[in-house]
């Protein structure tokens, strides 16, 4: 076992996630509470791919002209419940590697667009927990539930293979 898989160490790891999934939940809950419209950041992104040194690239800025905006009630729907969904499994330790990944994506779409802010601070967090693999979900739902899937769907496929062959 590495020394990050280690029960002990996994307690930091777990403060680490549950601060990360506090952080998402907060964020989407308001969003979801107060309602949110992307479209004014949309248009902010949009308008830092110009200048002489551009803080969004234009590939991007492309990217969220096209589609984003015509789109922008389908990313008034994702990011908030997206913000919320990441927070939740990171609190509960519950699918814990693709809220991690969710967020780190989220976050990197974030700073793309030329928003700072608290995104560097939680992509590195992210992207921390995801190198410590398990040991960021040894104290959450994820080592319970894990195992079980594992076996099951193990079974399953070992139990299918053997009725083909048969």
């Amino acid at each position: 076992m590495k020394w990050w898989h280690n029960e002990k160490v996994s307690v930091v790891w777990t403060v680490f996630r549950i601060w990360l999934g506090i952080k998402w939940f907060e964020a989407g809950w308001h969003k979801v509470n107060d309602g949110f419209d992307a479209s004014g950041f949309l248009q902010g992104a949009i308008t830092k791919a110009t200048g002489e040194h551009p803080a969004v690239q234009g590939w991007y800025a492309a990217f969220l002209k096209d589609f984003a905006v015509p789109n922008v009630e389908l990313f008034n729907f994702l990011i908030p419940w997206g913000e919320v969904l990441v927070g939740l499994g990171l609190i509960t330790g519950l699918m814990t590697i693709p809220a991690l990944l969710a967020g780190a994506f989220m976050n990197l779409n974030f700073l793309m667009a030329g928003t700072v802010s608290t995104n560097p601070i939680l992509l590195t967090v992210a992207v921390i927990l995801l190198f410590t693999g398990r040991g960021a979900y040894f104290w959450g739902a994820d080592h319970w539930i894990m195992p079980y899937l594992k076996q099951n769907l193990l079974h399953k496929k070992d139990h299918h293979k053997k009725a083909i062959v048969v």
